[in-house]
């Protein structure tokens, strides 16, 4: 059955000539002059989606919108407006607007943006259903995509939010680990106990510990009062420890004896407390190695690897890229005060063409950099990055194509090259990209002689 378009418009001409473009496209359309005849609409034919412009007499979209919304919640609504008004679809889309476009109408673009809200809304819809079979009213608006990795990573996280398991997150920097983290807590039975988040990596090994487990008053230079742990603090809620393969092993060891029996020692104490907190850990590296290499304590590894949770790359995400990146101009316009209609479509292809190292995170930190760069209505390809600018996304400085037959360290003194340049040489910031730590990308450069 083709999908039905309610196309609200008080310029009588332009409906005309938008039912016969989507009638041609195979949409079946409904007319409304207004938004009272709009609601008029909405109560009496089944619509799936809503083309509203925003300048209209009685009552104009703005005013429209949240009723429109309050009638038909799931209902995906495009706003249509002169450039000139843009500030109003921006604040059209924090009301619950999908997407909008600016007058005139780009024909391609439409079709593009209804055949996308379209089939994101049914994909939502699936996930809802699947949820509410469930027993579980999950929000994944945090984790945008239509792809299959991303459809089948929501479907896993439905299955297991509602257990009590341990739970290891894995996947490249940017991917959204500590989000995932976020919806199994959301929707599993301790959502409205505390969610304590923690990242090893970010402490040194002592005060990684007391971080954890508390100390009390004395156990250590500096330490002038008792300290509670985030252990105590998560009570019987969820703990997320974020990059757990950056723990030192006398920390593993205490962890190790916490998922066994429930229990830990605070620092500089003797007394045992205990905490029936949800551990739900997360990291980048592979543990498996990091197992053979003695850096990660065999032991702990099968035991928070009870299910396994991989969050796919960017790169294999298909056209999710370009949803994101929709959404990150539409948040980056709002917070920098722009007025942008989108991106011109050879600035979409560099969004779809390139490999995306730091996933998600570099894709909004992109996005963000062209809003405030760009100097017209649309983001322009050169208000990209450059690093997006050549064909493979690597720079034109680097000794090697990717191509068959190289070898991984080939590959990925290749990567290095091009990821330092893509941040002007920032070292912290191509660590996150690449997945890995500062010091592992400072060794890496010394043994590629990069310096």
């Amino acid at each position: 059955m083709n999908a039905t378009i309610l196309v609200i418009d008080d310029e009588k001409a332009h409906r005309f000539m938008l039912r016969a473009y989507l009638e041609d496209a195979g949409y079946e359309v409904l007319e409304a002059c207004d938004g009272l005849e709009a609601l008029e609409r909405l109560s009496s034919h089944p619509v799936d989606l809503a083309l509203l412009d925003i300048l209209m007499p009685r009552l104009d979209g703005m005013q429209a919108l949240p009723r429109m919304l309050s009638q038909a919640p799931n209902l995906p609504i495009i706003i249509m407006t002169a450039y000139s008004s843009l500030e109003s679809a921006v604040s059209a889309l924090k009301m619950g607007a999908n997407d909008y476009l600016a007058k005139p109408l780009d024909m391609e673009e439409l079709l593009l943006k209804i055949a996308r809200s379209l089939k994101e809304s049914h994909l939502s819809q699936q996930v809802a259903n699947q949820a509410q079979r469930l027993g579980e009213m999950f929000n994944f608006s945090a984790l945008l995509g239509q792809s299959q990795p991303i459809l089948r990573l929501k479907e896993l996280l439905a299955q297991v939010a509602g257990s009590q398991a341990l739970v290891l997150i894995t996947g490249e920097s940017g991917t959204g680990k500590e989000v995932a983290a976020q919806i199994l807590h959301q929707n599993s039975s301790r959502k409205d106990l505390p969610l304590v988040k923690i990242n090893c990596a970010a402490l040194p090994e002592q005060l990684l510990e007391s971080e954890l487990f508390g100390h009390e008053k004395g156990a250590f230079t500096g330490a002038l009062q008792r300290h509670q742990g985030r252990f105590q603090a998560a009570g019987d809620g969820t703990i997320f420890l974020d990059e757990v393969g950056e723990m030192p092993l006398s920390t593993q060891v205490k962890l190790l004896r916490f998922l066994q029996e429930g229990e830990f020692t605070p620092v500089g104490s003797t007394k045992t407390c205990y905490s029936k907190a949800r551990v739900i850990a997360a990291t980048n590296r592979n543990l498996q190695e990091a197992v053979i290499s003695g850096a990660f304590r065999e032991d702990l590894y099968y035991r928070l690897n009870v299910v396994n949770i991989h969050l796919p790359p960017l790169r294999e995400r298909g056209e999710d890229s370009l949803l994101l990146a929709e959404k990150f101009l539409q948040d980056s316009c709002a917070k920098n005060r722009r007025l942008l209609s989108g991106f011109s479509k050879q600035a979409q292809q560099r969004i779809l063409n390139y490999h995306w190292p730091g996933n998600v995170r570099e894709l909004n930190n992109a996005v963000e950099r062209a809003v405030v760069l760009c100097k017209g209505p649309l983001v322009e390809e050169h208000d990209l990055p450059s690093a997006m600018l050549s064909a493979s996304g690597f720079s034109e400085n680097c000794n090697h194509d990717l191509k068959p037959g190289m070898t991984l360290q080939e590959m990925e003194r290749c990567l290095i090259i091009a990821t330092l340049e893509s941040t002007g040489q920032n070292r912290t910031q191509a660590a996150l990209m690449l997945g890995i730590t500062r010091k592992t990308l400072h060794n890496k450069i010394k043994e590629y002689g990069l310096v």
